[in-house]
C-alpha cells in the first residue's frame, strides 16, 4: 500500500470517526466545526479543478459559491410567506433545491467562463474579479432579502427519511457529498477530457497544434468548477442558516485559493488538506490574536517557497498525481 494511499485512507477514517469522537471527548462543537470544514472541502476541490489542472487562477470563484447560498436563501424566504416555485408547493426538498442551486451556479459559470477565457494571464484574473464583484455587488443590492445585513433561513432543507437538523445526520450527509464529488473530479482528471486539459495547461501551443480546442475543454472545468461551488453555497447556506453578500465577495476567494495552495495544487486530495490546515491556523491563532492573518501569511509564503506540493505532497512524499 502506497503512502498517498495510507494518508488518503486515514483521512477518511478520521472523519467517519469526528461524531463518535466528539461524543467521547464531551466537545460537541467538533461536529460543526468539522461541517464548516467539509463544506469549503468541496469549494475548495472544486476550486482545484480549474487552478490545478488548467491553470486558471479565478479571483472571483466565490460568486459561485455565493450564488449556491443564496438560490437556497431566496427560496427558503418565499417557501417562509406561503409563495411556490413555479407553481411547485412541494416545500424545500433538498432533492429539488440543492440541484438547482448546483444549475443556477453552473449557468453563472458557463456565462462567466465563455467571456473570461478570452483572455489569459493577468486579464483572465481580473476579468472574473470583476465578475465576482459585480455579483456582489447585485447580492448587496437586494434590499428585499436583506441586501448588506445578509437574510436569514427559518429552516434547513429535508431529505426523505433523514432529519437534517440534526447535527451528526447532517455532517454525514456534507461527508457523502464531499466523498462523491472527490471521487468524481478525480474521475474527470485521469479521464482523457482531464488529460488534455493538463496538455493544455503545460503547453498550449504543442495541444492546440494536435487538434485540441483550448476554450472547449478549459470553459467545461470551468462549468463543473463553478457548479461544485455552488453546491458548497447550498450547503453552507443550510449549515448557518444564513446567507450574505460576503459569501460571494474576493475575500472569500482569497481563502478558497490559500486552502488549496496550502494543500497542494493538482492534487485532488491536497485542497481537502489544505481547508483543515487552514481553518485549523484560524482556530489555533485566534485564541491568541484577533490578528490571525498575521500567523497564517508567514506560514502560507513558507509553504509556496519550501513546500511547492503544499502539505499534501510533503506527506505523501511528494506524490501528486491522483
Amino acid at each position: 500500500m502506497s503512502r498517498k494511499t495510507l494518508v488518503n485512507l486515514a483521512g477518511l477514517a478520521l472523519f467517519a470517526l469526528v461524531p463518535a469522537l466528539a461524543s467521547a471527548t464531551g466537545e460537541a462543537f467538533l461536529v460543526n466545526l468539522m461541517t464548516r470544514f467539509l463544506i469549503y472541502a468541496i469549494a475548495a476541490v472544486s476550486l482545484d479543478l480549474i487552478l490545478g489542472y488548467g491553470a486558471m487562477v479565478s479571483f472571483g470563484h466565490a460568486a459561485f459559491f455565493g450564488l449556491g447560498g443564496y438560490v437556497i436563501g431566496i427560496a427558503g424566504y418565499h417557501f417562509a410567506q406561503g409563495d411556490t416555485l413555479f407553481g411547485w408547493s412541494g416545500g424545500q426538498a433538498a432533492l429539488v433545491m440543492w440541484p438547482l442551486a448546483v444549475a443556477c451556479a453552473a449557468l453563472a459559470g458557463l456565462v462567466v467562463g465563455f467571456l473570461s477565457l478570452r483572455t489569459a494571464g493577468v486579464q483572465f484574473i481580473m476579468i472574473t474579479l470583476a465578475f465576482g464583484q459585480m455579483l456582489y455587488f447585485i447580492l448587496v443590492g437586494l434590499v428585499v432579502y436583506g441586501g448588506d445585513d445578509g437574510l436569514s433561513i427559518d429552516a434547513r432543507n429535508t431529505l426523505p427519511g433523514l432529519d437534517l437538523n440534526g447535527p451528526v445526520t447532517f455532517y454525514y450527509v456534507c461527508l457523502a457529498l464531499l466523498a462523491a464529488w472527490v471521487l468524481l473530479c478525480r474521475r474527470i482528471v485521469n479521464s482523457p477530457f482531464g488529460m488534455a486539459l493538463q496538455s493544455l495547461r503545460q503547453n498550449p501551443r504543442r495541444s492546440t497544434g494536435l487538434g485540441l480546442a483550448p476554450l472547449r475543454y478549459r470553459l467545461t472545468a470551468f462549468v463543473l468548477s463553478a457548479a461544485g461551488a455552488g453546491l458548497a453555497g447550498a450547503l453552507w447556506a443550510n449549515y448557518a442558516l444564513f446567507v450574505s453578500p460576503d459569501m460571494a465577495g474576493w475575500q472569500k476567494s482569497g481563502e478558497l485559493m490559500a486552502m488549496v495552495i496550502l494543500g497542494g495544487m493538482g492534487s485532488i486530495f491536497g485542497p481537502v488538506l489544505g481547508v483543515a490546515v487552514y481553518l485549523g491556523l484560524e482556530q489555533l491563532a485566534t485564541a491568541w490574536t484577533e490578528h490571525w492573518m498575521l500567523i497564517l501569511g508567514p506560514v502560507l509564503v513558507l509553504v509556496v517557497l519550501f513546500g511547492k506540493r503544499g502539505v499534501y505532497g510533503w506527506l505523501t512524499g511528494g506524490a501528486h498525481h491522483d
